[in-house]
């Protein structure tokens, strides 16, 4: 078998949409950089309505944000103000500290926002944990196309060919399209990989996989993606890190002191605000959040 581990994910029924989190989890903390991995929609919302996702912090990551359908204002205190759509890759860096707001466009909420796509978050390698935040929307990404199926590099590099987006450490993310009957070779190079189906069906050398299942890929093995009818696949995965790294609410460190840090930060409001989304805030759990990875 080419799977080491399969995750099968939290899912958060948030009433207009559901998301399902399959990292961090018990069976996995880690794949490459990526520290938390989130899969959302489909959802059609009611007309006037729309996600409202209030200024919160960040730190010691990256944050990741792909959409299949829809679209979300983003905003940071950097003063970014970025409207994310498909085929778009928005990369925000936390570094040393960001705060930033997640909405639906008014044009969304004014005929039924759409929501289906991926957040992820990428641990920062050691000695970059502190770096300065920045954020980059890159819509000039490679797509690899034959044998029915087709590939679009996020991050990283895909046989051969590299996305202009940022890494901070050794990444892969790609969004791959298996037509009917088509297939696709899985790059074997990075240190940990994994899957996740997220529309249609697929097979991972002739064995089917689960929709929203993080499929977690033995190191070093080639094997083939494969469909009968047609699916949407995730590829994300990377360089191994060495040392461990803890996860509290929105904050991610190989220091625990540092959270505790960020926590004292946020509750103080010591961090930056929002230009133009400072009004509202995500205030500090008083007790244990729904994300917490402790190695």
């Amino acid at each position: 078998m080419s799977i080491l581990k399969t995750v099968t994910p939290t899912s958060h029924d948030l009433g207009s949409f559901t998301v399902r989190r399959a990292l961090p989890s018990r069976e996995a903390r880690m794949v490459g950089p990526f520290v938390f991995v989130d899969e959302f929609g489909p959802a059609q919302l009611d007309l006037g309505n729309g996600m409202d996702v209030r200024p919160h912090p960040h730190i010691n990551l990256a944050t990741v944000t792909w959409l299949f359908d829809g679209a979300i204002d983003h905003r940071d205190s950097l003063g970014t103000n970025s409207t994310i759509h498909p085929g778009t890759v928005n990369l925000m860096t936390a570094g040393k500290g960001i705060v930033h707001s997640e909405r639906s466009p008014q044009t969304e909420r004014a005929k039924g926002p759409s929501l289906y796509g991926m957040q992820t978050w990428l641990a920062l390698p050691d000695g970059k944990e502190e770096i300065d935040p920045a954020f980059e929307a890159v819509s000039d990404l490679p797509r690899i196309e034959g044998d029915g199926a087709a590939a679009c590099v996020i991050m990283g590099e895909l046989w051969g060919e590299r996305a202009a987006t940022t890494t901070h450490a050794e990444t892969i993310y790609a969004e791959m399209f298996l037509q009917e009957g088509g297939s696709i070779p899985i790059d074997a190079e990075a240190d940990e990989r994994a899957v996740m189906l997220v529309g249609g069906e697929a097979q991972l050398d002739g064995e089917p996989i689960a929709l929203y299942d993080l499929v977690i890929l033995k190191p070093g093995e080639a094997m083939t993606l494969a469909s009968r009818a047609g699916g949407r696949v995730m590829l994300l995965g990377g360089e191994a890190f060495s040392t461990k790294r803890h996860v509290w609410w929105n904050f991610v460190s190989s220091d625990r002191e540092r959270i505790e840090q960020a926590k004292e930060d946020w509750r103080e409001g010591c961090f930056a605000k929002v230009p133009g989304d400072a009004e509202e805030f995500i205030p500090l759990p008083d007790g244990q959040p729904k994300t917490v990875s402790y190695p």
